[in-house]
């Protein structure tokens, strides 16, 4: 009788099968485990809002600060009313961090974020869960760019236009380097227009947590800074670029495909004029500062910063002296960056028009145009307009 083994053949191929299971079971086996990851996220920070809510309603703002009381198990409110009945417990694993996106005066918004195993998910006081973090995986529209998002202004990443948003026409913004900007609409029609972005679901005019957010992020980014460090700890001449802003030419100006040409249509191709900046997932945007002014969908009745009594006027925000109650923060200071509360128009980040004493419905302008020179910048605001005016260099831009 002829005994029979295995041929190496045959060894091989039950090896292949065996490796091919085994990676299926694992693949499996890491979605099931993502899945359940996510899931418990977002069920944290779910009952986390409802309960920083409830202590809104008691107390007429949200906590100044939520701290860990015993090693990132228990985070607890802290400041003016610290009451432990509102202390919220994310899971197993799992990192809380929150950020009040109000002002010292009256705090009305919240961001909270829970991390667990490098994955991130934020919610805010208007918002469901969503993703956060630093290279967003994120499939946007044509034109547009990924933003990573902030704790800071309780903002998940998101999609935002490339260049300022341009007419191609039926009220369809389209963002692309060629042709002017899309200007005098309203905050109104600009609104209702965003909409109409092809091919986009869940389009809309950029929001002023998504504006600061994209200030914020490419103000931390070196070469965005004439000296190619951050802020002033070095030179207090150092300065962020702030696009075309010095009327040379007296008119808005197309951009550029061409990514590396940020002076492009420039009579000055030097100095602060240029209209590119990175974000710091290296994504490029043009136009934040400078070119044409853009809606925000901000809007307010009260609550504006400015100098008691000083009314309309364009000032530095250092010299800000009632810092209104306008949500989320919009002061250089709550960015977190080194010496962002001493910033001027020197250093490129523009000032801000507003009258504290006003009272009656206000759009929220931002960037600045092509002729408003150091007023120009990623942090210029001018609260001046409601929101159906329509001033020839006013645009806007589309965020999704």
């Amino acid at each position: 009788m002829k005994n029979r083994g295995f041929t190496i053949v045959e060894l091989l191929v039950v090896i292949v099968v065996i490796g091919i299971l085994a990676a299926i079971t694992i693949i499996s086996y890491t979605g099931i485990s993502k899945k359940a990851e996510i899931s418990s996220l977002q069920s944290d920070l779910t009952n986390g809002s409802k309960k920083l809510k409830m202590y809104q309603v008691e107390y007429g703002s949200f906590p100044q600060d939520m701290t860990s009381t015993d090693g990132n198990v228990t985070y607890c409110p802290t400041g003016t009313n610290p009451d432990p009945k509102y202390c919220i417990k994310p899971s197993s694993n799992t990192t809380f961090e929150y950020s009040n996106l109000g002002n010292t005066t009256s705090p009305q918004g919240f961001g909270l974020m829970a991390t667990k195993n490098s994955t991130s998910y934020i919610i805010s006081g208007n918002s469901t869960p969503a993703v956060i973090s630093a290279t967003p995986n994120l499939s946007c529209p044509t034109g547009f760019i990924p933003v990573p998002g902030s704790i800071t202004y309780g903002q998940a990443d998101f999609c935002v236009m490339k260049y300022e948003a341009k007419d191609a026409g039926g009220n369809v913004p389209v963002s692309q380097a060629a042709g002017t900007p899309w200007a005098s609409v309203s905050q109104t029609n600009a609104a209702r227009y965003s909409q109409n972005v092809v091919g986009c679901t869940g389009c809309h005019l950029i929001t002023e947590s998504e504006w600061l957010t994209i200030a914020q992020n490419i103000l931390k980014v070196t070469s965005n800074w004439r000296d190619n460090f951050v802020g002033t700890s070095v030179s207090s001449t150092n300065y962020i670029y702030s696009g075309h802003n010095d009327n040379a030419p007296a008119n808005a100006l197309a951009a550029d495909s061409n990514d590396t040409n940020g002076y492009y249509g420039e009579t000055n191709t030097g100095g602060n004029q240029r209209r590119t900046l990175t974000l710091s997932n290296g994504e490029v945007i043009w136009d934040l500062a400078g070119n044409v002014r853009e809606w925000t969908s901000g809007n307010s009745n009260s609550g504006f910063p400015g100098v008691t009594s000083g009314g309309f006027t364009f000032r530095e925000w250092t010299s800000v002296t009632n810092p209104g109650t306008l949500t989320p923060n919009v002061f250089p200071s709550i960015t977190g960056i080194s010496n962002a509360s001493t910033w001027t128009s020197t250093n490129g980040i523009g000032q801000i028009l507003s009258s504290s004493n006003y009272v009656g419905p206000i759009g929220f302008i931002r960037g600045g145009n092509w002729a408003e020179d150091n007023w120009t910048g990623v942090l210029y605001m001018f609260l001046g307009w409601n929101s159906s005016s329509a001033e020839y260099d006013i645009g806007f831009r589309v965020s999704r």
